[in-house]
């Protein structure tokens, strides 16, 4: 490694390095003759990425270099300034430090020097507040994101401290969000440190929850994190504690009908708490009832005792048979499809207990509901009836596949339901809300039993269409289903059915042959163009974060994708001359999908999921050199991802100059009109 390195304020020096690079030292000797002779210039001191034995072999002729100080040097400078007795040399030195840390050369040459344990000293000793406080973990978060050093190293010492930043109600704001974001990752990366954590926050405690709005992502974050690595009787416990009626309110005043816009982590954060709360389901879901099981078979007494106002009768009341005919007959009422014995229908898995909890929660907290649909059906001719036991094992098992009840999270959907956060028993309200509409839609398709898929298939779409509209309450989604009658399907299903058949009509059809040569020119123009733009990527790291980006872009001649990492998101175009690295088209090997790209093999199960897969995209350029990609949407994947494999096919086997026609050509025959 170069001992030191020397870069230029007013004319920064760039060194194009013509000669062959036969050996470390000959690049060492030009350097520091160079710099030598221009030490004149020398007036500011930066980190860049330093000339190491491992990484010299990657640089090639006609590289442009940069002198700065090397890793080693400024961290063994930044070592020393941050113990320094000025409070002011202190706080400057942290700066620093937490600005240099987030280069991994640098970070790895600070923690050689057990700069990580120097740090979590410095939090232990309670001794630095403020924006002292505020840069030492900043600089903690970025070394240890990294992932260079074991989360299991840290003492208890320090977890509680860190805890207890959390837990007070009046906190600095940068201090609890780094608080948050280091518990998020102690949880997330040791499982040994999830129950440290665990025991020293309250999750109950109103003061968990800032009135901040922007520390909320990182709190949901920290409780998401805690939910996906409890066991599952902890997960229970948690689950009561969020519908808690106090900190539900919390969530929906301060977070979900919160003035300020939900940003996307945050739609991401309450989408995950909705599928984790949600997954808590999924036992219930795949257990089956036990037929010979009494207090089971007593849930289906209740059930019967409630639609027809009966009690049990004793042992003595009337013969066996007289008393098995009763069931039967109140049984077939109830719509199950055993008769007999209707714990038989529960045995089917999804959805086992979950139906049976579901139709007892409507029998208990919507009697008038539950008695009206088993008597309208009970008074109904045979073929005519719905069937109240079969409907709601069927509806069951619809709602969780509509839920996805069970499923890991994804990593980049935002699709959470406001109307789910508004009650505490919101499934089986949800439920209640389905089993009511699937009545109704019964009686207005006038359907018989030989129909009842095609109810299904109805009431899933109305389902479907309100959910779209994302109602705020359950109140308000039972009102959007209410405008979504049998017959509003079906003027829909016309609608929808009358605008695909016009564009098969022969009129349209010649129209569209004689303007298709110049769209598809337009389109072919257009992909290019948007190949060109460039896309900005999240960083892959081993927690969420939202300062994390690089860009991606090709070159206006189309021969070099040019990349480099962003300190925030932009809101444009970023210029291509802006970014630090560069990729020759003509040198990619391949293109990889899916699974097989590396950083999917090397991401936990919350990775592996089939959304993200369908999005993750890797670019070999070297034998085992690999830019990953994770694209923010399948419709970035069509337009980032194909166009590359074409570029990077047809440059290989036919040169710049057959590339850029057999490109167009290609990837128009992949678009639709």
């Amino acid at each position: 490694m170069l001992p030191f390195a020397i870069t230029y304020h007013l004319v920064p020096l760039y060194l194009p390095i013509f000669w062959p690079l036969d050996s470390f030292e000959s690049l060492y000797t030009a350097l520091t003759v160079t710099a030598e002779n221009d030490l004149h210039m020398y007036t500011h001191v930066v980190v860049y990425h330093g000339i190491r034995q491992q990484n010299r072999n990657d640089i090639k002729n006609g590289s442009i270099l940069r002198l700065t100080t090397s890793p080693y040097q400024t961290a063994v400078q930044l070592h020393e300034r941050i113990q320094s007795s000025s409070m002011d040399a202190k706080l400057e030195a942290l700066k620093d430090l937490a600005n240099a840390s987030r280069d991994i050369t640098f970070a790895q040459e600070f923690i050689n020097l057990d700069g990580i344990s120097l740090l979590t000293q410095m939090v232990e000793s309670g001794t630095d507040f403020g924006d002292l406080l505020s840069f030492t973990l900043t600089a903690f978060v970025e070394l240890m994101d990294h992932g260079i050093v074991s989360w299991d190293t840290f003492s208890v010492a320090f977890i509680k401290k860190i805890a207890g930043y959390v837990n007070k109600s009046a906190m600095d704001i940068a201090v609890l969000q780094r608080s948050l974001a280091i518990l998020e990752s102690m949880v997330l990366n040791s499982q040994d440190l999830y129950h440290k954590v665990a025991q020293e926050i309250t999750i109950a405690n109103k003061s968990f929850f800032s009135n901040v709005s922007h520390i909320h992502t990182y709190t949901i974050a920290v409780i998401n994190a805690l939910f996906l690595k409890a066991p599952e009787e902890k997960r229970q416990d948690m689950a009561h504690i969020l519908a808690q009626k106090q900190l539900r309110s919390i969530i929906l005043s301060n977070v979900i009908r919160s003035p300020t816009p939900i940003n996307d982590e945050m739609a991401h954060q309450l989408y995950v708490l909705q599928v984790l709360t949600f997954n808590l389901l999924e036992d219930r879901m795949m257990t089956k009832m036990d037929p010979q099981d009494q207090a089971q078979r007593d849930i289906i007494f209740e059930l019967r005792r409630i639609a027809f106002d009966v009690e049990c009768e004793p042992n003595n009341g009337g013969s066996t048979e007289k008393r098995k005919s009763m069931y039967t007959r109140d049984y077939k009422k109830l719509g199950f499809i055993n008769h007999v014995n209707p714990a038989v229908d529960f045995t089917q898995i999804p959805p086992g207990m979950l139906a049976l909890d579901n139709m007892l929660y409507l029998a208990r907290h919507h009697q008038d509901a539950y008695i009206r649909i088993v008597l309208e059906n009970s008074s109904r001719e045979d073929k005519h009836e719905c069937p109240f036991g079969r409907s709601s094992i069927e509806l069951t098992k619809m709602l969780c596949e509509i839920l996805k009840v069970g499923e890991l999270p994804s990593e980049n959907c935002h699709d959470f339901h406001p109307m789910f956060f508004t009650h505490d028993r919101s499934f089986e309200e949800f439920f209640c809300i389905c089993i009511q509409l699937l009545n109704k839609t019964w009686k207005e398709m006038r359907a018989t039993s030989e129909d009842f898929n095609k109810v299904m298939q109805v009431v899933r779409e109305q389902i479907m269409r309100a959910l779209t509209l994302k109602p705020n309450s359950l109140d308000q989604f039972k009102s959007r289903l209410q405008n979504l009658s049998y017959t509003e399907i079906l003027k829909i299903r016309q609608s929808e059915r009358m605008n695909q058949e016009d564009f098969q009509s022969r009129p349209i059809l010649e129209l569209r042959e004689k303007i298709q040569p110049e769209i598809m020119e337009l389109i072919k123009q257009q992909r290019l163009n948007r190949l060109c733009e460039g896309t900005c990527f999240r960083k892959i790291s081993s927690r969420r974060r939202q300062d994390k980006f690089w860009y991606c872009r090709l070159s206006p001649n189309h021969k070099v994708l040019h990349y480099g990492d962003l300190e925030e998101s932009p809101q444009g175009e970023v210029p291509h001359d802006s970014l630090q690295d560069k990729l020759p088209v003509a040198d990619i090997k391949a293109v990889i999908t899916g699974k097989d790209c590396p950083h999917m093999k090397e991401k936990g199960a919350l990775k592996q999921n089939k959304e993200v897969l369908e999005l993750a995209f890797s670019v070999l350029y070297e034998s085992d050199e690999y830019l990953n990609f994770i694209a923010p949407d399948k419709h970035e994947v069509s337009q980032q991802l194909l166009p590359l494999v074409v570029f990077t096919v047809l440059t290989f086997y036919f040169g710049d100059f057959f590339f850029f026609f057999f490109f167009l050509s290609f990837f128009s025959a992949l678009l639709p009109f």
